[in-house]
């Protein structure tokens, strides 16, 4: 979901003319696989964590949150704050969070170190995708760009797919505590792969994040961003909340539920694969259709939660349309701002991150105070307010001429 709104640093020389790097490719391919796998294992063990550690389901969410805040800052001021560090060095440190991240969430004694650890995650994961695409673009040469991309994408795809269902079911077998500290070895394999394959990445200018805050002055821009918002706020309003609705609404058993986490991500890997072409029969249609069916999946599984064979079949279309929802978003911020794509997508991470923890977050408050039911209800409230942006955003466009 973020790694489609990664984007370059600035100020890198390129070096076209070098033969491809694709093992070091592949090593950032399994950077991703861990940086989402550990970004979003939490879905599928909030009950078990908040029962270890004595706290609310609501209050295990922030889990997500503070990641998601500190991806926020980091994602906005990596680049300054790194200079004209080589950017191997960097994502070798980034990289190198993710272990210490792992092991301090595995064997967190308490709420505080927990959340400490969630943190370091957080930086980690808005520092890598805010280099990733211009790292690859010196990797291979410029006509083997788009397949490199696809590469390092595809571990995204590829946690999307496992993470959650792998977790739960991990947690069953191993506890909670076993089920994360498994990406600590992943993380190593990644951190040694990467020293071995990464070449000096050096920086020949400082660069800014001015540019991706000028864009906020367009309006066709700004109105986008804000329905982007909304569309991840309602999304993780819900999804983050996913397995105890399952468990105190379906009331599934462990097996149950990880075969339904499965489904919802299955799903979503097929929606990333079909959604290039329904984004060429009408963006704008595709845009607005998004939002609008993730709110009927979220009034239905609140209508119909009792239903182990509904929710499955509801799953799978809310993972097979809102796993695709970046794809077309991010299809879009090209279409708007061709010339500014780098600070734009820099400014997508930015927000996409932002939007997941203050679904995290309210969600968290909601679900705590009314229910899970009301909690998935006030998500749809949220998306219906995504779908009546995005027809905004439709109208705008038309009338500039965007798209």
């Amino acid at each position: 979901m973020v790694s489609l709104a990664a984007t370059a640093s600035t100020g890198l020389a390129g070096h076209d003319n070098k033969p491809a790097r694709w093992g070091a490719v592949y090593a950032m391919a399994l950077c991703t696989f861990v940086l989402i796998a550990s970004e979003f294992m939490p879905v599928s063990l909030l009950s078990p964590i908040a029962q270890t550690l004595a706290l609310t389901e609501g209050q295990a969410g922030q889990a997500i949150a503070i990641s998601g805040v500190f991806a926020v800052v980091t994602s906005l001021s990596l680049t300054t704050v790194l200079g004209t560090l080589d950017r191997r060095l960097a994502l070798l440190g980034l990289t190198a969070l993710l272990v210490v991240s792992g092991a301090i969430v595995a064997f967190a004694p308490t709420y505080l170190v927990l959340m400490s650890g969630r943190a370091l995650l957080g930086v980690a994961i808005g520092g890598f995708w805010s280099m990733s695409t211009s790292v690859v673009m010196r990797l291979v040469p410029e006509q083997s760009v788009a397949k490199a991309l696809a590469i390092v994408n595809g571990g995204n795809a590829l946690a999307t797919v496992i993470a959650a269902p792998l977790g739960s079911f991990m947690g069953g077998l191993i506890g909670w505590r076993g089920a994360f500290f498994c990406v600590v070895p992943v993380a190593v394999a990644a951190i040694v792969w990467q020293a071995i394959t990464l070449p000096a990445l050096v920086v020949t200018a400082k660069g800014s994040a001015r540019g991706m805050f000028a864009l906020l002055k367009r309006p066709a821009v700004l109105l986008g961003l804000i329905t982007v918002a909304l569309l991840f706020v309602g999304q993780f309003a819900l999804f983050t909340y996913l397995r105890p609705f399952l468990e105190q609404v379906t009331h599934v058993s462990v097996s149950v539920l990880s075969g339904l986490l499965l489904v919802t991500g299955v799903a979503g890997f097929v929606g990333t694969l079909v959604i290039g072409r329904v984004i060429e029969t009408g963006l704008n249609r595709t845009l607005i259709a998004i939002p609008a069916i993730m709110a009927a999946v979220a009034v239905a599984l609140a209508l119909f939660g009792g239903s182990t064979a509904a929710v499955a079949l509801l799953l799978g279309i809310w993972g097979f349309v809102g796993t695709a929802a970046p794809v077309a978003w991010w299809t879009w911020l090209a279409r708007t701002v061709p010339g500014d794509a780098e600070a734009g997508g820099g400014l997508m991470v930015a927000i996409v991150q932002l939007a997941i923890t203050l679904g995290a977050t309210g969600g968290g408050i909601v679900f705590d105070a009314a229910g899970p039911a009301a909690e998935f209800l006030a998500s749809a409230g949220l998306l219906v307010l995504a779908t009546l942006s995005a027809l905004a955003v439709a109208r705008l466009d038309k009338r500039m001429g965007i798209v």
